[in-house]
């Protein structure tokens, strides 16, 4: 049993996953104070839109890191997320800082229902990810 470049890179991507994990589950608790009243959405959106820039960052970080090792099969599982990311960034509304949520138009159910259906889909994927990243790092550290 040897540590080397792909272990290291799996327990980043693990470290990385359980702060996306989180970030995911503080999307969908926000999206759900939303939807039932409980918050105002420009003090929700205030605070979910400082998030998005890190997370797409702490996403690029770890799969770059894959493409450093060579391992190619969790950069290809990664690259549908990635993709998405690109695209919804580039077509966020126009607002004075980053972020992808605006209050005038979060509050419109489609817009809200989506954004939830969004967050409930990158936590599954995030936590999905997680069980086959320690795998990876359990069988990149036993094979070697």
């Amino acid at each position: 049993m040897a540590f080397n470049f792909p272990a290291f890179t799996y327990i980043v991507a693990l470290i990385i996953d359980v702060c996306l994990i989180f970030f995911a589950i503080f999307h969908v608790i926000a999206f759900d104070e939303l939807k039932t009243d409980y918050k105002n959405p420009i003090d929700q959106c205030n605070s979910l839109n400082p998030l998005v820039v890190p997370e797409y960052l702490l996403h690029l970080l770890f799969n770059i890191l894959f493409i450093a090792s060579g391992e190619w099969f969790s950069l290809c599982l990664n690259i549908p997320l990635i993709a998405y990311h690109i695209k919804r960034y580039r077509s966020r509304p126009v607002m004075t800082g980053a972020g992808l949520y605006d209050p005038t138009s979060i509050m419109n159910a489609d817009v809200l229902a989506k954004c939830q259906r969004e967050g409930w889909v990158k936590l599954a994927f995030y936590l999905l990810s997680f069980f086959y990243y320690l795998y990876g790092m359990i069988y990149s550290l036993i094979t070697t």
